[in-house]
Formats: structure tokens, C-alpha cells, sequence
């Protein structure tokens, strides 16, 4: 089974450093972006992104643009929202609009382990249950 692929997407650069650094240690393949426009762009370029790790609060494009795009153009990929204190209703609205799940900065790093690979799971899940109903319609058409 490969790595999970994971993007992070955050500000704040030490603290997607720190992450990258802790995240790399537990057998994932990690994309870093530091805005909402650039996590677009990673999706675009690696299609095979399984998590993303999306803050709520940056500038320019918040994390609720930012989930909201991703939902409609890459509808497989799960999100997860990281938010502060102060950005619980955004974390919440985020949920209400796909996003997977939510985790209060900072982190606690085995939390934020088990929550990217129950998401990875579910992508993983909804991919196999896809390619089976394409060769079940494939099977079928054959036997017109």
C-alpha cells in the first residue's frame, strides 16, 4: 500500500515546517502551500492528493473558499480544517460544506495522525467502490 498523500495548508511557514517535519516521521507523503490559491494549484499538479490539511484563518483565500473549491473540482480528496479557538463556527460551517473533520490548533500530532488516516481510508474506500462500478458497467455493456 503506498503513502498517504497529505497537503498541508497553512500560513503560518514554521508551523507547516514543524509539521512537515513530524508529519514526514509517520509514514506519509507530505505537499506543503502556504494559501488557499496554492493548495488549488498542488491539487491540480498531484491529483492523487488523499488529505488536505486546511487552516481556516489565512489571507487572501480562507480555508472556507478554500474547501469549497476543492470540494467541487476534487471531490474525492478529504479535508481537514485546523482552526483556532476563535474559528470553531468557521470549522464547523466547513463540515456542513464537506469537509471531513476539524481540529483546534495546535494540533495534538496523534490526533491529527489518526483523523488524516480515517480520511485517507474513506478516500481510498469511495475510489475502490468507483473503479468497481465502472468494470461492473464495462461487464455489463459487454454482455449487450
Amino acid at each position: 500500500m503506498s503513502l498517504a498523500k497529505v497537503l498541508l495548508v497553512d500560513d503560518e511557514v514554521p508551523f507547516v515546517d514543524t509539521m512537515v517535519k513530524r508529519l514526514s516521521k509517520r509514514d506519509f507523503e507530505i505537499f506543503t502551500a502556504y494559501s488557499g490559491q496554492e493548495a488549488l494549484d498542488q491539487l491540480q499538479e498531484h491529483p492523487s492528493l488523499d488529505v488536505v490539511v486546511l487552516d481556516v484563518k489565512m489571507p487572501g483565500m480562507d480555508g472556507i473558499t478554500a474547501l469549497k473549491q476543492i470540494k467541487s473540482k476534487f471531490p474525492l480528496v478529504e479535508v481537514i480544517m485546523l482552526t483556532a479557538h476563535a474559528t470553531v463556527e468557521s470549522a464547523i460551517d466547513g463540515m456542513k460544506l464537506g469537509a471531513f473533520d476539524y481540529l483546534m490548533k495546535p494540533a495534538e500530532i496523534d490526533e491529527l495522525v489518526d483523523k488524516v488516516k480515517k480520511a485517507e481510508k474513506i478516500k481510498r474506500d469511495r475510489e475502490e467502490k468507483i473503479r468497481e462500478a465502472e468494470a461492473r458497467e464495462v461487464f455489463l455493456r459487454r454482455g449487450d
